[in-house]
């Protein structure tokens, strides 16, 4: 309790981004209550994106003000701890915190003037419930302790329940709602469960104290941290839609707004790896090696689980005719990806882990936006969701076409694009560590899901629509699109500075481990 009390209001400083978001979404409710309908819709969204802006601008901040732990002179520190170390202010949580800042805001602002009424009765709740959505993911990349990841896990998960529902005169969704509330709440429970034996056999929650607890645990209790780490591997593989635990992804997709959907496909995403990584790094990579098996068998697990993603998305996107659906298992398949750098483990030879993840999760971050922006405007003119409502694309919307055709390339993974770039560097590190299996995989399923991908592109280019009149477009789903075009060549023909930048502000040791008391 005594450490507990320690946060002083110097301290608030370091806790500026979340902050502003809890401040922003309290102003937003009380907005809503207050503001006339007709305006409030429009104010609501702009405003929930000042609120993510001046949050990513106090990240960045913070950023400027660590220490890389390249000078020894520098006397900068590399990280703060706050909160008596369960909450950390680190690069790790700070570039995982521009991710889904800068997500949240493209996702808000490309749906602005793009979202149907009879689709979602009451806008405001679809744009102010992103900010402690946000907030949870942000976090989760910052937590030090599990009871701190915890609350902020069910912080992104019970807002994104009902941001899911929103669309409450469509009973897809109010299905998909129920699915997703019923599948958080099981995955949720496994990692919780996971996470008490993890405090009962090394007597603390903070990683700092139960790194210290892994030699003594793992000697007297093997089998009691086999169970931990698996129950919460299974619970992870929920939340992350990894095969064989995916099946409610599909219909969870289909039946939520289409903003929401890609908050879901990169926001929840990317905070579920953020939590992965903060706690297999500071738990079963540090267990000892000598005598056991337990620290391959755990990274074997993950292996297996993201080769089975790969196969499973990639595969079943293929009879997918519904967008949403097949984005699903596009998510499948590219989480599969997203996790080969940590189920690879760390050896001197592949020290580039974080750098490959991050990298190829700001590529997917753009592509994934990007096609879901596509898709929101087709879909709010024609209200077709399948692969058919692309056809002809390119003679309404020549340039739309061109643009979600490189998106499409990225997806992918064809050259001189962010998503070949990505899978390459995840690619190059299975044979570095001699993953080969693992990175046959990765060929494998990138070769098959170039049939997934290119039938858009048959639609696009060689069929002709039922409408012939030119496609509207909102400002700022264009003005998106193109972004995310823009952003997805650019980290296709010029991967180094990105690299080079991560690895330059990153440390494994002061950013990902805790190993401090």
């Amino acid at each position: 309790m005594e450490a507990l009390q320690t946060l002083s209001w110097s301290d608030t400083w370091y806790l500026a981004p979340e902050l502003v978001l809890s401040g922003f979404a309290i102003l937003l409710v009380i907005l809503d209550l207050l503001l006339p309908k007709r305006i409030n819709r429009n104010v609501i969204g702009w405003l929930t994106l000042v609120g993510l802006l001046v949050s990513a601008t106090f990240v960045v901040l913070l950023m400027l003000s660590l220490g890389d732990g390249t000078d020894p002179a520098d006397s900068t520190p590399e990280f703060y701890s706050l909160l008596g170390g369960s909450y950390r202010i680190d690069d790790f949580g700070n570039l995982l915190k521009l991710v889904f800042l800068g997500a949240s805001f493209f996702i808000v602002f490309s749906s602005l003037g793009t979202v149907r009424d009879t689709d979602v009765p009451v806008k405001a709740e679809l744009y102010y419930l992103v900010l402690p959505a946000a907030l949870g993911a942000m976090v989760m990349s910052s937590s030090g302790d599990l009871i701190t990841l915890f609350v902020g896990l069910e912080l992104l998960s019970i807002t994104t329940y009902i941001l899911v529902a929103t669309r409450k005169r469509n009973r897809l969704s109010s299905e998909a709602a129920f699915k997703y509330v019923v599948m958080g709440g099981v995955a949720s429970a496994f990692i919780l469960y996971g996470m008490s034996f993890l405090y009962g056999l090394t007597g603390g929650t903070n990683f700092a104290f139960i790194a210290q607890g892994l030699g003594s645990a793992i000697e007297n209790f093997e089998a009691l941290l086999y169970i931990c780490f698996f129950l919460m591997i299974a619970g992870f593989a929920v939340k992350l839609a990894l095969a064989p635990f995916h099946v409610w992804a599909a219909d969870v997709y289909q039946g939520a707004p289409t903003p929401v959907t890609a908050f879901l496909a990169v926001v929840a995403k990317g905070a579920a790896f953020a939590m992965l990584y903060r706690i297999f790094m500071n738990s079963a990579f540090l267990t000892p090696a000598d005598g056991s098996f337990l620290q391959k068998d755990v990274f074997i697990a993950l292996s297996v689980l993201a080769a089975a993603a790969m196969i499973v998305g990639t595969v079943g996107a293929l009879r997918q005719k519904n967008v949403k659906r097949l984005l699903a298992l596009s998510g499948v398949a590219n989480a599969g990806i997203l996790l080969t750098p940590l189920a690879i483990n760390l050896t001197e030879m592949h020290a580039s882990l974080f750098s490959e993840f991050i990298y190829f999760l700001i590529a997917y971050s753009f592509m994934n936006i990007g096609a879901f922006s596509v898709l929101t405007i087709l879909t709010r003119d024609s209200g077709n969701e399948s692969i058919s409502g692309f056809a002809g694309l390119y003679h309404r919307a020549p340039w739309t076409a061109v643009a979600m055709t490189i998106l499409l390339c990225s997806l992918a993974g064809l050259p001189v694009t962010g998503g070949f770039m990505g899978k390459l560097l995840i690619l190059f590190g299975t044979f570095q560590t001699h993953t080969y299996w693992l990175g046959a995989v990765i060929l494998v399923t990138t070769v098959i899901s170039y049939a997934v991908y290119f039938s858009f592109i048959r639609q696009m280019f060689m069929r002709s629509g039922t409408v012939d009149a030119k496609l509207k477009m909102s400002v700022p789903a264009t003005i998106t699109i193109w972004v995310c075009t823009i952003v997805t060549l650019v980290l296709g023909f010029m991967p180094v500075p990105l690299l080079e930048g991560i690895d330059h502000i990153f440390s494994i040791p002061a950013d990902l481990l805790v190993i401090q008391g």
